[in-house]
């Protein structure tokens, strides 16, 4: 099934939407607008910046954002260069954005330029982040 061109433009913003709720949800240290985003799976796998950070499932996943929010104060996120693709059918999407990441880690600021790849599936209505993969890019 192939979806309009109205359609499309509506469902990449909506799940602008949902990832810009995903950053908002980071920088507020907002772990229940961050479970409204995220897929709750026990099988899901997604990868943090840490080479060595496979997180296999939602205990996982949410332990691991509150292990962030305790260690990193004042998180900011500019994001560019985002990216959305939907698949024919409509019920899966893959995006791509950067992230400018700014935060303290006690009195130490730490500055990543993360690179984000996003898959999200619709759920009757609405979008969730289903897997994500970030890694630390260099600076140009």
């Amino acid at each position: 099934m192939q979806i309009t061109k109205p359609k499309l433009q509506s469902e990449r913003s909506a799940i602008k939407s949902v990832l810009g709720r995903y950053v908002k949800a980071v920088e507020n240290e907002n772990m229940e607008l961050y479970g409204r985003v995220v897929d709750h799976d026990s099988g899901m796998v997604n990868f943090g910046t840490d080479a060595s950070e496979r997180i296999v499932g939602w205990d996982a996943l949410k332990k691991a954002m509150e292990s962030q929010f305790a260690t990193l104060k004042g998180a900011r996120i500019s994001v560019s260069n985002i990216t959305i693709s939907i698949a024919p059918g409509g019920r899966v999407a893959w995006a791509t954005s950067l992230w400018d990441f700014r935060a303290k880690m006690g009195d130490q600021t730490i500055a990543l330029p993360v690179r984000c790849t996003w898959v999200l599936e619709k759920r009757e209505t609405h979008w969730v982040i289903v897997h994500f993969h970030k890694s630390v890019g260099t600076k140009a």
